[in-house]
């Protein structure tokens, strides 16, 4: 390999160039110095978010063949750049507060790291990278979420998610040794030659599969998620619930179409009752919530089956509408995120869902984008949630789902009513008799919700969206 291949890797070289920086700022400069490091952090990830979008040709492949850039991994890496900027605007209020000021350094270089992560297993074209990646995003999500260390729940989402995170690791890597034993190569175009549906590629697909459902809240390897998005940092679980979850159903989606296409009537029928089970028990589970972070997290879990309806058509419709679903829903999810921090840190951390009673009055912007977002995650017309539910739907009908798709939507009708409970505590119920008064929130959450709120309204109206991720996605 020369020098000229590292040019396909300029995205992942801006940002290890990023996190040196912001490390060694961090450490070396004074007290003085540290006032400033959130607005360069943040002012340096702008440019580096802007450089994802600038038009390239360096595509092709690293290391070998392991890395491969394109159109489509690139644009899936802005995706997760633009979401990772608003969790940082997002978490800026919460860093600058007492107990986190001082470590404001630690979460932007840990979650830099995570993402590299996550930026390899999108570009993996072997099953090492792609296990590579997703160690190197696991582990420092755990210091994340365990990042109020004194704060027991904190404490415990860190622990949860670390001993998990390590068990669907092995998992994972038992099964990457099947699939290895089975066709002597870890390389996704050699593998595709070779697969089969033997009963050891079965069990070792099976056995990756469950790792990577680990990553997405599947059902039944969601039972972690609760816990950790109740009791890690609001901007660490909007980072789980929409960053890590997008890496996930990057990877899986290329692993699926490049490896495992030739045994497709094998992971459609694994792939169709894990969707059923997902999405209905995630609705069912987020109607008995009283905290609205784990309310999220079962919300987030049902969405994670919708994904699924678009991975399952194995086309690249599929692979389009799947794109958007996660576009949009990185705008809807991070917006009720920003409301949730917004309120958080003016009521002491109070996350129940009653601390939101009679927000209309005290904080009806609040109140009105926290609508937008439970609209748009519900498929309610003409927010962009119902166009990017639409063409999952259409998608998975195409492909003759009927069944699939008919459920799907009884459970989108049950989804509406689990979140017409958060507007009927914003608009209806009364204020509690400690409620927060009315405030004001800080610049940068404001800026981020601008941000979501101009997602939640525009993409669905932009056929240029969806019509060039058609193009990226037939092109693959």
């Amino acid at each position: 390999m020369n020098f000229d291949n590292f040019l396909y890797m300029g995205q992942e070289i801006g940002l290890v160039i990023l996190f040196v920086f912001l490390f060694l700022y961090d450490t070396f400069c004074s007290e003085k110095g540290k006032k400033y490091f959130q607005v360069i952090a943040i002012s340096l990830f702008v440019l580096l978010t802007a450089y994802g979008f600038c038009p390239t040709t360096f595509t092709g492949e690293a290391f070998g063949g392991m890395y491969v850039n394109s159109a489509m991994t690139a644009f899936m890496k802005n995706i997760l750049n633009v979401a990772t900027l608003i969790v940082f605007l997002q978490s800026a209020q919460w860093l600058s507060s007492e107990g986190t000021s001082h470590r404001r350094g630690e979460f932007y270089t840990i979650t830099l790291v995570t993402l590299l992560g996550m930026y390899l297993m999108v570009s993996a074209n072997n099953f090492m990278l792609l296990y590579i990646g997703m160690e190197t995003a696991s582990l420092p999500l755990a210091c994340l979420a365990a990042f109020n260390k004194y704060k027991e729940k904190s404490a415990e989402a860190g622990v949860k998610y670390i001993l998990i995170s390590a068990f669907s690791s092995g998992i994972m890597l038992f099964g990457l040794s099947f699939l290895y034993g089975g066709l002597g190569t870890f390389y996704f175009s050699d593998m595709t030659a070779n697969v089969s549906a033997s009963p050891l590629v079965i069990l070792g697909f099976v056995f990756f599969f469950g790792g990577l459902g680990f990553k997405l809240s599947l059902v039944p390897f969601h039972l972690w998620t609760a816990d950790v998005y109740e009791g890690a940092p609001t901007g660490v679980t909007a980072y789980l619930s929409v960053v890590s979850k997008g890496a996930a159903a990057f990877a899986l989606i290329f692993a699926l179409y490049k490896v495992f296409a030739p045994i497709e009537i094998v992971w459609e029928h694994i792939l169709w009752w894990l969707s059923v089970i997902t999405i209905t028990l995630g609705n069912l589970f987020a109607i008995r919530q009283k905290d609205i972070k784990r309310f999220f997290a079962f919300s987030s879990i049902s969405q994670a089956g919708y994904i699924l309806l678009g991975i399952i058509t194995g086309t690249a419709q599929g692979m389009t509408a799947m794109v958007f679903f996660l576009l949009v829903y990185l705008f809807s999810n991070l917006a009720a995120f920003g409301v949730i921090a917004a309120v958080e840190n003016h009521s002491k951390g109070d996350s129940r869902i009653s601390a939101f009673n009679g927000l209309y009055k005290s904080n009806p912007v609040l109140a009105f984008i926290m609508m937008l977002a439970v609209f748009s995650l519900g498929g309610i017309p003409p927010f962009a949630g119902f166009f990017s539910k639409f063409f999952i739907f259409m998608a998975a009908a195409e492909q003759g789902q009927y069944m699939l798709v008919f459920i799907a939507l009884l459970n989108t009708v049950i989804s509406l009513f689990y979140y017409l409970l958060i507007i009927k505590a914003m608009f209806i119920n009364e204020a509690e008799e400690n409620a927060i008064t009315r405030f004001r929130t800080d610049n940068y959450n404001r800026i981020s919700l601008i941000i979501c709120v101009i997602g939640i309204f525009v993409i669905g109206f932009l056929s240029a969206v969806y019509g060039h991720i058609g193009d990226l996605s037939f092109g693959i």
